[in-house]
């Protein structure tokens, strides 16, 4: 059934989900394994101890962004955490996860940056089973987040498992063409925008370019040991994996977000029109609040653990996995 979710609907939905009586006994948080191809995967479990309440799987976005949603490289709004409390309060379990060879997951391959996005989506896989069997559910939804949201894709092309795709700030267009918008939108970037483009279209032909033919300033983001991770995540169409993938799906987006689009959730709702999609008006990439346009106070958000997830984030990811429907 298409869906289009309002923020006065949206209101609606809190008032529903907030109004629900009895309280559900919380469990604290505990560290959970699945196994790895050269050691553990590593996640923390967060929820009610009701072992009939659903699991939510939540999948990182790009590069060392850990399970609690925050990075290195500045990110400090800790909105994966924020999220397993919030689906918490409304009686559905989560599972937040360290990507192989990363924080908690360091042990799972000997080299973080060695990887497909093929290999997170059986990562992906993994979970599901190991969730489903230590968690006693029949399924597991995989809520993606950024890049996360295309490993969800990937992943559901064997949907056994998967109840259904929670996909929050994904892209839905190529990603070489979403990062060439990036790089254009910063007027910073002027004097390396179109080597940058050459890279990303060699990049997009399966072919791998020379560090020393890489100007300085575009090393970190195209540097030799993740170009096979990018040639695998280029040559990936969102729109078409959704199409092929016939289980529930929202489609979350934040009008705030200055990394990914409204154009992109529209592009996967368009490929998928029985999807549920919401827009969130004030919302950003990392799911915060933000009242205007000013690009620096976006960011500042972005380091910001004590502000609270927009409104609306938690009642439409509960309300969807809440709503009555048979589930494989």
């Amino acid at each position: 059934m298409k869906q289009k979710v309002t923020r006065s609907v949206l209101a609606c939905l809190m008032a529903l989900v907030i109004s629900r009586p009895g309280t559900a006994q919380m469990s604290s948080p505990r560290m959970i394994e699945a196994p790895g191809p050269a050691g553990p995967l590593s996640g923390t479990a967060l929820g009610p101890s009701n072992t009939d309440a659903p699991v939510v799987l939540i999948v990182p976005g790009s590069g060392p962004t850990d399970r609690d949603g925050n990075n290195p490289l500045g990110v400090r709004a800790s909105p994966y955490r924020l999220i397993a409390e919030g689906l918490a309060a409304r009686g559905i379990r989560s599972v937040r996860i360290d990507k192989r060879g990363m924080f908690g997951s360091d042990r799972a391959i000997p080299d973080a940056n060695a990887i497909t996005i093929e290999d997170y989506a059986a990562d992906i896989q993994t979970w599901a089973t190991t969730i489903r069997k230590t968690m006693g559910v029949p399924c597991v939804w995989v809520l993606g987040h950024s890049e996360g949201g295309l490993s969800a894709l990937v992943a559901a092309q064997q949907p056994g498992g998967i109840c259904g795709l929670l996909l929050v700030s994904a892209t839905g267009r190529r990603l070489g063409d979403v990062l060439r918008e990036q790089i254009a939108a910063n007027p910073a970037n002027a004097p390396i925008r179109q080597q940058a483009e050459a890279i990303i279209t060699q990049l997009e032909a399966g072919q791998r370019v020379e560090a020393g033919n890489i100007h300085t300033a575009l090393r970190p983001l195209f540097r030799p040991e993740v170009q096979g991770f990018l040639i695998s995540t280029f040559a990936l169409d969102p729109a078409k994996l959704i199409a092929a993938y016939a289980g529930p799906v929202l489609i979350l987006q934040g009008l705030r977000d200055i990394q990914v689009g409204r154009v992109d959730a529209e592009r996967l709702h368009h490929a998928r029109p029985d999807t549920d999609l919401v827009l969130l008006a004030d919302a950003n990439h990392v799911l915060k609040a933000v009242p205007s346009d000013d690009r620096a106070a976006n960011i500042a958000a972005y380091q910001d653990p004590a502000r609270p997830l927009a409104g609306g984030v938690i009642e439409a990811l509960a309300a969807f996995v809440q709503a009555p429907r048979k589930l494989r």
